[in-house]
């Protein structure tokens, strides 16, 4: 009798091994391919080679970074919006990806229904400067030197679309400032020539920022984010300085394809927030200028829809175009 009750409990406690994650933990079955819609070196690679160390040994299998560069990060994600949603594809993405539905007519995937957001995984701030030449000390002296001289000031991106670009398009169209924009390939031939006092202005991550401000080759102004950088503690945000602008800064965050069942969403949620916990992995981003961010798979739905909206909206207002 009682070997016959062990059995019967032992029986009805085999579905629900199969279902909570302290009995049993949702698997991926093979290597998983990390996809990164961009070329390596980029923030989104760095990135992603940081993290499938860590994944490969929690998951169990490999995690294989995959760079599939092209259209703006349309290539890449595309392939990853084709694939299976069982875990074995992965997509590293950036603030392109809200910002690409409002330059491109016709995208080949959906930005929301295509994919499952897993997490957002870092910040990186920007912060606004100008050439050490520019008469202005803050962000006031700033606008009244811009209104002064409408058309007259040009300021640089690492190219056209990207979320230095519209975070300077948001400044202008919220300061009421008239600015040129010079779109570079890339950060390093933009920043030669801010420092070089052929560009006026542009947005930079802090961490880029910091060093060529000691040197003196340019000036901080104020920092995008809605808090102020811990790298730059002295340094107020756009806000505190007087301009009530939306915070802007670059982010980065793990999708998969859509249709990805929710205990396998839990499962990657769950070991990327224990390697952004991890004290080396906040030591190796802070040394890349990013700080760990976090959260639920639902915040970063949120932060997704939010900021199509966002940038959509800048696109039009500012007449930003594709070419």
């Amino acid at each position: 009798m009682l070997t016959r009750r062990r059995l019967a409990a032992t029986a009805a406690l085999l579905p629900l091994a199969a279902t909570c994650p302290a009995l049993a933990q949702p698997a991926i079955d093979g290597p998983v391919t990390l996809v990164v819609p961009y070329t390596p070196g980029t923030g989104h690679d760095i990135l992603a080679r940081l993290l499938s160390p860590f994944l490969t040994a929690r998951l169990g299998h490999p995690v294989v970074v995959d760079n599939r560069a092209g259209a703006s990060g349309n290539i890449g994600s595309q392939a990853v919006a084709r694939a299976a949603p069982d875990g074995r594809t992965l997509m590293l993405q950036g603030n392109a990806f809200v910002i690409n539905p409002g330059l491109v007519a016709q995208l080949p995937y959906d930005p929301v229904a295509s994919f499952t957001p897993i997490i957002e995984l870092t910040t990186a701030e920007l912060a606004l400067v100008v050439q050490p030449d520019l008469p202005v000390r803050d962000l006031r002296e700033l606008i009244a030197h811009a209104r002064a001289n409408p058309g007259k000031l040009d300021y640089a991106s690492p190219g056209n679309g990207t979320p230095q670009h519209l975070s300077m398009a948001l400044f202008g169209l919220t300061a009421g400032v008239e600015l040129n924009h010079v779109p570079y390939r890339g950060s390093a031939p933009a920043v030669q020539d801010l420092i070089g006092r052929r560009i006026a202005l542009m947005f930079l991550p802090v961490h880029t920022a910091l060093p060529l401000a000691q040197a003196g080759q340019i000036r901080l102004l104020a920092v995008g984010g809605e808090h102020r950088a811990a790298a730059a503690p002295d340094l107020p945000t756009i806000a505190e300085a007087g301009l009530p602008m939306p915070p802007v800064n670059l982010w980065y965050g793990l999708l998969a394809p859509a249709g990805m069942p929710a205990e396998l969403v839990a499962r990657l949620n769950a070991e990327c927030n224990a390697w952004l916990r991890e004290p080396s992995t906040r030591a190796a981003l802070q040394a890349q200028g990013m700080v760990a961010a976090g959260g639920t798979p639902q915040a970063f739905a949120t932060l997704i829809s939010g900021d199509l909206q966002r940038w959509a909206k800048v696109i039009r207002e500012a007449k930003v175009s594709a070419d």
